[in-house]
């Protein structure tokens, strides 16, 4: 019972869902992890066109709130842009267990119309767990890769992820459940050679701001104070949950 998936959304949302109607979104981009929640604060939330309109709660093994600490509470919180309300973004800093991906993927997902979205998922890696049969120079980290789903016919960013590599957890279950009910949808992983949230890191994404949407007025280059500052409190917020 403790390990279900808690979606809380605003009021107005909480409304419309109850009068069995859909969130009209055309992009959902997702951030998982540290360094891909930074980017997305740094580049696109830093501006004040969005509002925070929703929460999940997963409570787990990792969980601090029963210790009394409201992090996790706000670790998975989604915005939605005010003046495209068909552009929702997700942060995801908090772990989800294994057996709560597919309850979180099918609780969101049922939340949002499916017909001409597109989905973006940003995730990073520790390069340790990157396979290649080729030497792998430290100066080479970081790095980024993809994969998506067939419905996707857009070119990503950067190169495919290539076999036998995989990827695991919460953006493996959102493409998996993007590829069976035909949702475009693209992975871009990070591979970093330095554990936690790191600037170096945090910028690897920046190619992506191309993709997001002609409605996302992302920041470019954000100043190194921004970055600093949502690099370090990502930093402080990780720590909780080693």
């Amino acid at each position: 019972m403790h390990r279900t998936v808690h979606l809380h959304w605003s009021p107005e949302i909480t409304e419309m869902l109850r009068a069995g109607n859909k969130l009209q979104c055309s992009r959902f981009i997702l951030a998982v992890g540290h360094n891909a929640a930074s980017f997305l604060s740094a580049y696109v939330l830093a501006s004040a066109n969005w509002d925070a309109v929703g929460r999940a709660v997963a409570w787990n093994e990792r969980s601090r709130s029963a210790t009394g600490q409201s992090g996790e509470e706000s670790a998975c919180v989604f915005y939605r842009h005010k003046d495209d309300l068909s552009v929702l973004i997700c942060h995801v800093t908090c772990y989800i267990a294994e057996d709560q991906l597919f309850q979180w993927t099918e609780k969101v997902f049922d939340c949002l119309q499916s017909r001409e979205l597109t989905v973006t998922v940003l995730s990073d890696r520790s390069v340790a767990d990157y396979k290649t049969a080729e030497y792998l120079s430290s100066s080479s980290a970081p790095f980024l890769r993809s994969l998506h789903s067939s419905a996707f016919s857009d070119q990503p960013v950067c190169q495919s992820l290539e076999q036998p590599n995989i990827i695991t957890g919460l953006p493996a279950a959102v493409l998996n459940h993007c590829q069976v009910n035909r949702i475009a949808a693209v992975v871009y992983h990070c591979y970093s050679d330095v554990s936690g949230p790191d600037s170096v890191t945090v910028e690897t994404y920046r190619p992506v701001l191309s993709k997001l949407g002609r409605s996302i007025q992302a920041d470019c280059s954000p100043s190194a104070d921004v970055l600093r500052r949502f690099v370090r409190s990502s930093e402080i917020q990780s720590n909780l949950y080693i």
